[in-house]
């Protein structure tokens, strides 16, 4: 087989992994990615732990070096800016950052633009006047936005700050900023903080951070924020929510109130959009342009689920681009769907979750007679010390006994991780509640019982939804 020009447009996660397979399975062949700005391959989940002074340095939180990219023997074309495709002619028009116009020819293509901040439309926020890092108010979500936060800190000593939005990444920010030594408020639209989890969790979530010094309003809508016309204070007005005006005062103000796919390059050449404007790709990650593939955060999700859906992590962006670079060189691997398996650490507790919460389930349209059940079993055995419980809720379908999801919370040392992948594992595979029990698990005293807190959990959701249907087996019913 011939070698094949391959273009990557994105430095992130999705068009790195899609270069480094191209790399792999063809070294001969020439591979070239196109990164807007001089930071490929970062990490941008790691950006709070930057802020924090967790990371010492920012030049860490990169995967690999630009020097390591570029010994695999791909192109990186740092601070270009792709302005177009030519899609019959087979071309990318770039721009670099000197000002310089031209174009790369490519037998296949791989659009990684992932996705940029939502801007609420809050007044201070929006128009030609609009707020922004050189005031102290700043968005989050690449390299530079953490370079804007930075400066900010260093040249305003901030004392405090508003986080508007409570999602992952907010309260990242939330403890990052502690941590730091500021005092934060954080504001979320929604009635609990952490709404990707059930609010019995959330609430969990929420005590964590009012024990640790974080301010937490809640079903709260930011209609402002204004500059202090005599000096740097910033002020966030908002209403609560029986209507009641709620204001605060503070020197930093972080938006984080999540991200939409960056789809206007694609686009704008014609390709298919799909769930939440995102390029609509097929399992093979091809989109409806000829030799055009889509991966991360811009496209797609093909979820195991629930179908197509858009679901923005950063595993799914890396085995995408994995799969596309490989079918750009005729391969024929498909992506085999997401879970929506997260997990995030919020000071000294970790809440996650994979699969799909009740009214997830009920509404996705498969017949499912979803329920859940709530359990706290321990981390370990009890009578070794240190033992801590964890509250797990698990989603199943009551009339077949299908696992259809499940939520931890519990401390940093239970290993919560841990435990979720077992149950994504477990519905990857499309397994029964009732057959987490099965499972060979390993099990000390130190750190599990011989049943571990995932089958616990199982066999609560059993006892509660399926034990008529086990005594009806048992003929004891």
């Amino acid at each position: 087989m011939a070698s094949k020009r391959i273009v990557a447009i994105g430095g992130s996660d999705a068009g790195i992994s899609a270069a480094l397979r191209a790399r792999e399975l063809d070294p001969e062949g020439e591979v070239t990615v196109v990164v807007a700005d001089a930071y490929p391959n970062f990490s941008i989940c790691g950006i709070p732990y930057y802020v924090s002074g967790e990371v010492d340095h920012w030049s860490n939180l990169a995967h690999r070096t630009l020097d390591d990219l570029k010994a695999t023997g791909m192109q990186v074309r740092t601070n270009t800016l792709a302005t177009g495709i030519d899609v019959t002619g087979k071309r990318v028009m770039v721009r670099d950052a000197d000002g310089w116009i031209g174009e790369l020819p490519y037998d296949a293509l791989i659009v990684g633009t992932g996705a940029v901040s939502s801007r609420p439309p809050i007044e201070g926020l929006t128009g030609p006047d609009a707020l922004g890092p050189q005031d102290g108010v700043h968005l989050l979500h690449n390299m530079g936005d953490t370079f804007g936060v930075m400066q900010s800190i260093a040249a305003r000593h901030p004392k405090s700050a508003v986080v508007i939005g409570a999602g992952y990444i907010g309260l990242e920010m939330a403890e990052a900023l502690t941590t730091r030594g500021l005092q934060v408020t954080q504001i979320e639209a929604l009635p609990e903080v952490l709404p990707t989890v059930d609010p019995e969790l959330g609430a969990l979530v929420h005590a964590e951070l009012e024990a640790h010094g974080v301010e937490v309003i809640t079903g709260t809508q930011v209609s402002a924020i204004t500059r202090d016309p005599a000096g740097d204070a910033l002020h966030v007005q908002a209403s609560g929510p029986d209507g009641q005006p709620i204001s605060r005062s503070a020197d930093l103000v972080l938006v984080v109130v999540g991200v939409r796919p960056d789809t206007t390059l694609a686009a704008t050449a014609g390709a298919r959009l799909g769930v939440k404007g995102a390029i609509d790709v097929d399992e093979y990650m091809r989109t409806s342009l000829p030799d055009v593939y889509a991966a991360g955060d811009c496209a797609v999700t093909h979820h195991r689920l629930l179908g197509k859906t858009w679901l923005p992590l950063g595993t799914t962006a890396h085995k995408q681009g994995r799969i596309a670079g490989e079918n750009t060189l005729g391969g024929s691997r498909w992506f085999a769907g997401s879970l929506g398996t997260q997990v995030v650490k919020v000071f000294d507790l970790v809440a996650a979750r994979t699969g799909l919460r009740d009214h997830e389930a009920a509404d996705a349209g498969r017949g499912w007679a979803p329920a859940t059940t709530a359990s706290h079993p321990d981390d370990h055995k009890a009578y070794y010390p240190g033992a801590t419980p964890i509250s797990i809720r698990i989603t199943g379908d009551t009339e077949s006994g299908l696992l259809l999801g499940a939520q931890l919370v519990g401390r940093r040392g239970a290993e919560i991780a841990k435990r979720v992948d077992t149950y994504a594992t477990a519905l990857f595979h499309g397994m029964p509640v009732d057959s987490l029990s099965e499972l060979d698990l390993s099990y000390t005293p130190p750190l599990g019982s011989p049943w571990d807190a995932v089958q616990i959990a199982a066999q609560a959701w059993m006892n509660e939804h399926h034990l008529d249907v086990q005594r009806r087996m048992l003929g004891v019913f």
